[in-house]
């Protein structure tokens, strides 16, 4: 880290630190505002790096007390980011380091380092927040077994490890495996546990346990079983067990992130582990599932085996998110899952692609680490693995994974040993494919089809435009899926994979007895973005017939989304009878799963239209763009009324409560259906399913629909009656209404919002429910006279003072403002400007709005 705050890191610029540590013992002292911290750290000079270096330790905020070196007094003076004891006066051999500082939680609004949150002591080290709790070499390359003791008379004292010792007022844990400091974790306070057990493969007897504040144990059932199916599918699929006597989960309410992977102790957004059929959607069982199995992963996939430097971050992040994807397609369904997946990706992957922030895989440089935990490095560095996969095989991948954990456990790794054990195990060169990692950039593949007696040619053409820092793109390694349909809808060439490695590729057929239709990137097998002038009866006759679930629903998807292209474009389109056909026959299809069912009536989003017609030269309007979208609701619910009731009816799913996919399906699919009705029943369908609802995925949905309609005041009323006591719910009933508000309404909703005495916007769900919900509501936050974005950005600026991180990761709503009219991106350039020249504004902002405007 440099001395300066706002000082560039480059990846050029790695150097292996000049000292290791062999080992760190810790002592807590806690209080609420005069925390003290022992440290114990026993050096050794690293024979990779050059001699003669001064000691540099991080730490930022610390009130230091004293510094020893081998029991002699040191006078250095700390500076903005750490201090620095000079060579001359480092012992020649290893030496023994000890400070105590003083820190003061209770203050710590920016939860980073070590803070509270409703009387609990917690931690969140990554990136860099173990520099705010004592002097260290906060980087993941040095890594180190951790003692630890606190010392409190609060009831319950968490840290990594096993414990191993304790008595009133104090608690010791031990850490055998080294870590580097990043995944350091305390948790200290009032706390109740939901108690299980777990029997590795190896025949270990593992504690578990997941920690909440008093009255929320009776939410905690399905975070336990997400955890032992986990455990259990890491050892059957990756053949890894669980490393520690016991592992623990900590609920906290004010949490920046989803979660952490803390070694041994997890720390997680309440929002992830608190859950009940009455209280959580299904959406939040999902994410539950998927986050305590994510963070559960990382145990060897960022834990035993870490990154070197920050930029290597997606070799723990992008390849632990795509196990998780793995996890919850055999936990529910493949085909539904990935169409979720990528759904994700082309939101907020490809957006960030598109804009000012893009950057690679592995970033160049960065001013703050935390800017950069982002869609590319985790969504689009998923998509690498699977890409790899595909390349190399199921089983060359597993050998390779194999390697990787056998060759690096305890190490520090990065991106060149990954492609290695590949290449190893995969038996071929990988270094083209090597450059998605340091290219930025969604590529574009440009298809044409030629149809000649019996002969189809198939021409695939590449190109990546350019990014911020990179103008000029080297040819990637594509992996193309396709499969060719005939029209009859019989498949007549099954799946293969073409390899797109130059700027073109042609591939003939020949013999064949029709015109195909074809069916590309087949599992949308390449995160690019298809040039594809299909005809919407090609189209059709995919959706009705594809025997690859993601391209059955994507055809669809690009059917509505021409279509709501042309009726905002042309003003006068109707939906296409043909479209609506094919759509009835999805919607009525009981073979089909019906979360696949409920994911193909809905319409493409506001954003995404956005993006379409930005990309296809016009200047988008969002108001017009929600018109259009509930004029073409109207039209199709109109069209697919009886077939609409028939279903709502028969996917009702009586009898006791079951978060399994069959009835998150049927729920899904029932909502969506009410939803639609709603656009032409007055709202009757979802009021008296908002009555009889016994699930919070049919009283949200119910609500929701209503709102959508500029209706359902009433409802609204009674769910806050209802749970103006679960602080997670309430999130839910702020977020709704912005979201679901009518664009004209928006603003002025947000507005009284805020001063809701519920409303409290040092918390990061809280913010998210409020200003968050402003962003996502398209139409809203861009209202013409510029109101949503001059509140937000009020509330950006006041945020940043508290909490830099949130603040910074809320900015990313003003990154299109490239993509729209000249007044309102007049507008928008005036917001960030404003922000720019803030006084006070932090680093984290200040690299994020800089970067926006192209500083």
């Amino acid at each position: 880290m440099p001395d300066t705050p706002n000082q560039p890191v480059f990846l050029a610029d790695y150097q292996p630190p000049p000292f290791l540590v062999e080992s760190v013992a810790l002592t807590f002292r806690l209080h609420p505002t005069a925390t003290r911290v022992l440290s114990e750290i026993r050096f050794r000079r690293n024979p990779a790096a050059s001699a003669g270096h001064d000691l540099r330790l991080d730490g930022e905020g610390l009130n230091l007390i004293s510094a020893q070196i081998d029991g002699t007094a040191l006078a250095t003076r700390p500076d903005a980011t750490g201090l620095t004891v000079a060579a001359a006066d480092l012992p020649d051999g290893p030496f023994l380091w000890q400070s105590e500082v003083q820190i003061a939680p209770e203050g710590n609004t920016a939860l980073e380092g070590l803070y509270m949150s409703n009387g609990m002591y917690c931690t969140q080290c990554e990136a860099e927040g173990f520099r705010k709790i004592t002097y260290y070499p906060d980087r993941p390359d040095v890594m180190a077994p951790f003692r630890v003791r606190i010392e409190s008379d609060l009831p319950v004292l968490l840290s990594n490890g096993n414990p191993v010792a304790s008595g009133t007022g104090w608690a010791e844990w031990d850490d055998p495996h080294p870590k580097p400091s990043y995944l350091f974790a305390l948790v200290a306070g009032n706390l109740v546990s939901t108690a299980d057990s777990f029997t590795t493969i190896e025949g270990r007897n593992v504690a578990l346990n997941i920690w909440v504040r008093p009255g929320d144990e009776g939410s905690t059932a399905y975070a336990m079983d997400a955890l032992k199916r986990a455990m259990r599918w890491d050892e059957q699929v990756y053949g890894r067990a669980y490393d520690l006597d016991i592992f623990n989960i900590v609920a906290v309410d004010d949490f920046n992130m989803g979660a952490m992977e803390n070694k041994g102790l997890n720390i997680f957004n309440s929002r992830y582990v608190l859950a009940t059929p009455e209280t959580a959607t299904d959406a939040d069982f999902a994410s539950i599932e998927r986050i305590i199995a994510h963070e559960y992963f990382h145990n060897w996939t960022g834990n035993r085996i870490t990154c070197r430097d920050w930029f290597q971050l997606s070799l723990k992040e992008g390849l632990t998110v795509f196990r998780d994807q793995q996890f919850m397609g055999d936990m529910r369904s493949h085909a539904v899952k990935r169409i979720e997946d990528v759904l994700t990706l082309r939101a907020r992957q490809f957006r960030e692609d598109a804009g000012p922030l893009a950057h690679p895989v592995r970033p160049e440089s960065y001013v703050e680490i935390n800017n950069f935990y982002t869609a590319t490095v985790y969504e689009k560095g998923a998509e690498l693995i699977r890409m790899l996969r595909l390349l190399v095989g199921e089983d060359r991948y597993s050998a390779a994974l194999d390697l990787y954990f056998s060759r690096h456990d305890g190490q520090a790794c990065t991106i060149e040993d990954w492609i290695a054990v590949f290449e190893e195990a995969g038996g071929r060169d990988l270094s083209q494919f090597k450059r998605w990692y340091g290219q930025a950039g969604t590529p574009r593949v440009d298809v044409t089809e030629d149809w000649q007696d019996g002969q189809y040619t198939l021409t695939l053409r590449q190109h990546t435009a350019p990014t911020p820092g990179q103008p000029l793109k080297e040819p990637l390694l594509i992996p193309v899926a396709m499969g060719l349909i005939g029209q009859d809808g019989r498949e007549i060439v099954p799946t293969q994979v073409l390899e797109l490695d130059g700027p073109t590729l042609s591939v003939t057929f020949d013999d064949l007895p029709t015109r195909p239709v074809l069916s590309l990137l087949r599992g949308f097998s390449a995160p690019v973005v298809l040039h594809h002038a299909q005809s919407a009866k090609d189209r059709a006759i995919l959706l009705a017939h594809d025997t690859d679930p993601f391209n059955r629903f994507e055809a669809g998807r690009s059917l509505a989304r021409d279509m709501l292209q042309a009726m905002i474009v042309e003003t006068t389109t109707r939906p296409d009878a043909e479209f609506i056909d094919a759509l009835r026959i999805v919607l009525c299809d009981a073979t089909l799963d019906p979360a696949f069912r409920a994911l193909a009536l809905r319409l493409p989003g506001q954003d995404e239209l956005a993006a379409a017609l930005h990309e296809a030269g016009h200047r988008p309007d969002p108001v017009a763009i929600f018109e259009m979208r509930q004029s073409a609701l109207k039209t199709l619910a109109e069209a697919l009324k009886p077939d609409l009731l028939q279903v709502a009816q028969m996917m009702e799913t009586p009898g006791p409560f079951s978060a399994s996919a069959n009835d998150a399906g049927r729920r899904a699919l029932r909502v969506q259906a009410v939803a639609l009705l709603a656009q032409v029943d007055g709202g009757a369908a979802a009021r008296a399913s908002f009555a009889r609802a016994n699930t919070m995925t049919e009283q949200l949905g119910a609500w929701t629909a209503l709102l959508d309609i500029g209706a359902g005041a009433q409802e609204g009323a009674e769910f806050y009656r209802r749970w103006e006591g679960d602080r997670l719910v309430l999130d839910k009933w702020f977020a709704a209404q912005i979201m679901h508000a009518l664009p004209q309404n928006a603003v002025a909703l947000t507005r009284t919002l805020t001063c809701h005495p519920r409303f409290d916007w040092k918390n990061p769900n809280r913010f998210r429910a409020v200003i968050g919900a402003l962003g996502a509501n398209a139409a809203g936050f861009h209202s013409p006279d510029g109101a949503g974005y001059h509140l937000v950005a009020d509330w950006l600026l006041r945020l940043d003072g508290a909490n830099p991180q949130a603040a910074a990761r809320n900015s990313t709503v003003f990154e299109t403002w490239r993509r729209y009219d000249g007044d309102r991106q007049t507008l928008l350039q005036a917001e960030l400007q404003r922000m720019a020249s803030h006084p006070g504004l932090s680093r984290d902002m200040g690299e994020m709005v800089g970067r926006m405007l192209g500083e």
